[in-house]
């Protein structure tokens, strides 16, 4: 198969490119990547010299480059990983996320359109539910956005379904708990702690820290994909989820015991705009269909943290790097 991967540079789009090149030698993939400030190509340094990988630089929201790729590599299925994905970044500059998320989301449909790709799976979010006290969100609970980046995916995920109803194409739209692992973007709560910690800096929590997310280790997420573009049914919605829900303190408790410190390193910081208090996922139609995560939660945020630890040299110079004045005012970096 021959498998464009775009926003391949990122945290998670880094992670299934290895994955599967790992379990499918045979497969050709196309990491189409703006190498924004996320995007960053030591994430795939250790696989850069395989032969059934290419590396091209480009937006999605350029669409004679979609198209000009999908044309030269005849593609035949596109995972869709390009996103602006920061709700704080969303807050200060949301046109970023529109062109992103919505237009290149766009530009995409109309390749899949064009050239007649077999398989389109469109990686979404549970943010496009908005927020739940009690419950969980199921594939036909309604979109209530709460920030410019939840409401950006959400009208990209609203395209998908129009472009699958009008044109009848061959969409798999995801809507995922939030990631966690290795090569994460040192802007996101556990990287940011964890390395917050690791250069001896307080951790800068959100309100009270009793927001609740549910977690999935990013190799599941990887592994739910793979299994989405093989054996999932076109024009299907499906959530992925773990089960595993904690509060921000939580995970700031956990994060401290695995690296002995103790709360004075935490600094609770003014809440931000619009922050939902819970997001959680129903993904029993996943799981009927025989996907389940692997990693056990307290197992994988100890191997993310070691991996942080051990690798140093990749998230350094991304801290010491140009964050935005606001972030450099509210987290004190």
């Amino acid at each position: 198969m021959n498998l464009l991967v775009t926003g391949g540079a990122g945290f998670a789009g880094s992670n299934f490119i290895r994955h599967i090149l790992k379990k499918y030698p045979n497969y050709t993939i196309v990491n189409l990547d703006k190498l924004t400030y996320a995007g960053n190509l030591d994430n795939l340094r250790d696989i850069e010299g395989n032969s059934n990988y290419k590396f091209i630089k480009g937006d999605i929201a350029d669409k004679r480059i979609v198209f000009k790729v999908c044309r030269n590599f005849r593609i035949e299925a596109v995972i869709n990983y390009a996103a602006e994905t920061h709700v704080d970044r969303s807050i200060l500059d949301p046109d970023a996320f529109v062109k992103t998320d919505v237009l290149g989301t766009f530009n995409i449909l109309e390749a899949v359109k064009e050239f007649k790709l077999k398989k389109f799976v469109q990686i979404s979010t549970d943010e496009v539910y908005g927020s739940i006290t009690k419950g969980k969100f199921t594939e036909e609970s309604p979109f209530l956005p709460n920030s410019p980046y939840s409401a950006s995916k959400a009208s990209a995920d609203l395209l998908c379904r129009a472009y699958l109803k009008t044109y009848n194409l061959p969409i798999i739209v995801t809507h995922s708990c939030n990631f966690y692992g290795p090569y994460q973007y040192p802007e996101k709560l556990m990287p940011l702690f964890i390395t917050n910690l690791l250069e001896g800096k307080k951790v800068p929590l959100y309100g009270d820290g009793k927001n609740v997310r549910e977690w999935i280790y990013v190799l599941d997420h990887c592994w739910a994909i793979d299994f989405l573009l093989h054996k999932g049914a076109l024009g299907e919605v499906y959530n992925i989820g773990t089960g595993t829900e904690k509060k921000n303190l939580e995970i700031t408790e956990i994060i401290l015991k695995s690296l002995n410190k103790d709360k004075k390193m935490v600094e609770h910081i003014v809440d931000r705009p619009g922050h939902d208090l819970r997001y959680a996922v129903d993904w029993t139609k996943l799981k009927k269909m025989g996907w389940n995560p692997e990693y056990d939660f307290d197992r994988a945020i100890r191997e993310t943290v070691r991996w942080y630890q051990q690798n140093e040299w990749w998230w350094k110079k991304l801290k010491s790097g140009a964050y935005l004045e606001y972030y450099k005012k509210q987290y004190r970096l």
